[in-house]
């Protein structure tokens, strides 16, 4: 066996279903040995979004997602994907094609020093000098990557080291890292002072974040809300951890969240906040986290902890075990009174609008589509007011919804919902971009198509990079720059180009039929929606 078989047989012993990628020399070794292999090879058509397949994959499956792709160009296309997942702490192995290494420092052709430039993004990366370290190597990455705060590892391998044989292939079957020690369990002194506080509050509250889907906790936390009677907001990124139509879950949190979301958080005076980072888009003034009430800040990442706000009471581990936990200690009691309140902030503080009756109201399209989805469908937002639109008005009542909150990627929703969609063939994925945003990443159609990747595409369409315009329309007094699409392709021929249904909907009036037609298809398809571009969220 050669490093680039012993590559393979790894991913194998990793039970790893597909690869995305691009290849190129430095990678060719690898692409040749998986020809020997069951494992399904996906071309990109930019490599980033080999990242972001990959993410979408692990999002709606928990199964760590793999990237590989060439050196050079290719490994530096991919950082964009692997700051997206690091930011929102997504697992994945990234797997570098590389110059020889008796080369390396020369700037030969297509030579980057890609583990120095992911140090900031990545949880860990490895450099392989010795095909003897593949092996553990890659037994390491997926462990690092999966476990604790999840996130991407990558692993750069020389073509020679590619080309260098071996005698005889091991997979380890354990991992014996010294200083890596993730905590799962949470310490049993602080869940009593959880419970305490617990049984002591009139308005408590609990704050979901991205870590309760990530760590596979969303039904223990439905079910802990519901016995301990505690109402739920999310943040962006926690979106889906409480089906929306439940009777305890009010909103988002956020610059860009519901009023009443943030008025509950405001007021409650248990605050338990759950995977979630004090940030600034989900907490612009991190003093009314603590100001008369007591804090528990529930993360994985002790880093996390007290870093933009000091909890009263922190507690390190897994959400899902912790919630285990807390289900073991004393009911609280109901809270009709608070419960009342919310509902009433629920009501006097729902947005309103105004929209152009001669535009399709975003707004109004967004909740047609997902009350007529499937109950386990997929929601993919991409980046900007196509995502605060679809974080306020998507309804998600058993299904999943991704975006990329952490980095806000544009671009990110096209292949993340093609990775989403190699996991679940079987369930409706819809990915939901403006019409710049789009344009990012719109070349995955063929990869859609060529691997018959069933996704369904929606684009948004103003004409305009509409959240910048809209910054510039409060900032800078209607002075607009360099935000203008003008030249915009139609989108019309470009679904004929990919033989794809195309369907336009620009008449209110018509809109519920459209949509009907849209989810009964079961081909990919394109839609354009078109809304008023000087519509605001």
């Amino acid at each position: 066996m050669n490093g680039a078989d012993i590559l393979v047989k790894c991913l194998e012993e990793e039970k790893v279903e597909a690869v995305f990628g691009y290849p190129g020399v430095a990678i060719a070794p690898f692409y040749n040995s998986i020809l020997n292999s069951d494992i399904e090879t996906i071309l990109v058509r930019t490599e980033q979004n080999a990242a972001h397949a990959a993410s979408g994959m692990f999002r709606v499956s928990g199964k760590v997602g793999v990237a590989a792709v060439t050196s050079g160009p290719g490994a530096t296309n991919l950082i964009t994907g692997i700051a997206t997942a690091f930011a929102d702490s997504i697992p994945m192995v990234c797997i570098t094609g590389q110059v020889s290494s008796e080369l390396l420092g020369s700037d030969v052709f297509q030579e980057a020093d890609i583990t120095g430039a992911v140090e900031s993004f990545v949880k860990y990366s490895y450099l392989v000098k010795n095909v003897e370290d593949i092996p553990r190597i890659m037994k390491e990455a997926f462990y690092i990557a999966n476990s604790g705060r999840r996130g991407p590892v990558l692993v750069d391998v020389p073509i020679d080291i590619q080309n260098a044989t071996v005698k005889s292939f091991k997979y380890p079957e354990s991992v014996k890292l010294r200083t890596y020690k993730p905590t799962v369990k949470g310490n049993a002194a602080q869940i009593k002072k959880v419970s305490a506080e617990l049984l002591k509050a009139k308005r408590p509250l609990i704050v979901a974040g991205g870590g309760v889907l990530i760590g596979r906790a969303r039904k223990e936390l439905v079910k802990f809300s519901h016995e301990f009677h505690i109402p739920v907001v999310t943040t962006m990124m926690g979106k889906g951890a409480m089906p929306s139509d439940d009777p305890l879950y009010y909103g988002m949190i956020g610059n860009n969240g519901h009023p009443y979301a943030n008025k509950a958080m405001k007021e409650c005076d248990l605050l338990l906040m759950v995977g979630a980072r004090v940030a600034d888009r989900s907490v612009n003034q991190p003093d009314i986290t603590v100001t008369n009430k007591v804090l528990v800040h529930i993360d994985v990442d002790p880093a996390e902890i007290g870093k933009n706000v000091g909890p009263h009471i922190p507690l390190v581990g897994d959400c899902r075990a912790i919630f285990n936990d807390l289900m073991e200690t004393e009911r609280s009691k109901e809270h009709k009174e608070w419960i009342k309140t919310l509902n009433g902030f629920k009501e006097e503080l729902m947005p309103k609008r105004d929209p152009n009756p001669d535009y399709i109201d975003p707004a109004a399209f967004i909740e047609e589509l997902t009350n007529k989805l499937p109950e386990k469908a997929i929601y993919v937002a991409d980046v900007g007011q196509n995502q605060i639109w679809s974080c306020r008005y998507a309804n998600i009542k058993g299904g999943d919804f991704l975006t990329s909150g952490g980095m806000g990627t544009m671009g990110y929703s096209i292949p993340a919902a093609m990775g989403a969609k190699y996991a679940h063939s079987d369930r409706e994925v819809i990915a939901v971009c403006g019409d710049g945003s789009f344009q990012m990443s719109m070349m995955e159609l063929a990869t859609m198509r060529q691997h018959g990747l069933k996704s369904k595409v929606i684009v948004m369409k103003n004409n305009y990079l509409g959240m910048v315009r809209q910054y510039q329309h409060f900032t800078y007094d209607d002075k607009y720059s360099v935000v203008d699409l003008s030249g915009s392709p139609d989108l019309e021929k470009l679904a004929q180009a990919y033989e794809m249904p195309f369907f336009r909907v620009e008449d209110p009036a018509k809109m519920s039929k459209q949509i009907d037609a849209f989810l009964k298809s079961k081909e990919s398809c394109l839609m354009e929606v078109v809304i008023d571009p000087m519509d605001l969220v």
